[in-house]
């Protein structure tokens, strides 16, 4: 099932014992383009404190009640490591987090969700510079400054598009698979290029992305975006409707 990552901002974290928070952020793996934290506001609870989720703990979420179920006690979450939020996320405090809840980080070896979800061998590659750079930086990172590749669903929000022949629009939202928590889709709003239109685009025609300059770059141009399937979330689900967009970016369909 997909999701709108706007539309789970709220949603109530219930823990196997009590309730945590609520949905606050979702931190995303740029390379692979997998969900690897839910980041979840507590309130009062522990006092406006922020905490990070695994991907393993995630449940699945209740849309009539707004819930999202963890497979986590209050207890855990309660003695999990401090993290402030608003900087960079380390790996180092990656790692903390992991070895707090049993689970082995993803870095450590071959784990990639599958199921309906994008796998590494299956992502449009950066650019050779850009991913030159990146596995530079990663490797001269030290272990408390940010991860590289881990971002935000909320700062990538707005985000400018860019096609090979100019600019369509901006990010507005993402569509989350809950198999294996990966973002099928990016929500591109183009009211300043062509006006009352949104278009989807799957991260495989995503190019590059300029982090400094807030910009995404796709592999097509305008017009095949112009032309492709209109969005309407009432048949986003619809296996046709996948089948028809990928078919027109001519990116294969596997049935995911």
């Amino acid at each position: 099932m997909l999701w709108n990552a706007s539309a789970m901002n709220g949603y109530t974290i219930e823990a196997s014992d009590g309730r945590l928070g609520t949905v606050s952020d979702f931190l995303f793996e740029d390379a692979s383009w997998i969900v690897r934290w839910l980041v979840v506001n507590t309130g009062s609870w522990l006092s406006g404190r922020k905490v990070l989720l695994p991907l393993a703990a995630l449940g699945q979420p209740d849309p009539a009640r707004r819930e999202f179920p963890v497979k986590l006690t209050t207890q855990q979450v309660k003695e999990s490591p401090g993290i402030d939020t608003d900087r960079p996320v380390s790996r180092q405090m990656e790692a903390h987090l992991y070895d707090h809840y049993g689970w082995d980080p993803y870095w450590g070896g071959r784990y990639y969700p599958m199921g309906d979800c994008l796998t590494p061998s299956l992502i449009a590659p950066l650019n050779r510079w850009e991913s030159k750079s990146r596995d530079e930086a990663n490797a001269h990172a030290q272990p408390t400054e940010g991860d590289p590749h881990l971002r935000s669903v909320e700062a990538v929000t707005g985000y400018h598009i860019h096609a090979v022949d100019g600019e369509i629009g901006h990010v507005e939202d993402f569509l989350l698979s809950d198999v294996g928590w990966s973002i099928r889709y990016v929500v591109v709003d183009t009211r300043n290029w062509w006006p009352g239109k949104k278009v989807l685009i799957s991260p495989r025609s995503v190019r590059e992305i300029d982090w400094e300059r807030r910009l995404m770059h796709l592999d097509v141009n305008r017009q095949k975006v112009k032309h492709s399937p209109p969005y309407d979330w009432s048949v986003t689900a619809d296996r046709a409707y996948e089948a028809q967009l990928h078919g027109h970016y001519g990116i294969g369909w596997t049935g995911f």
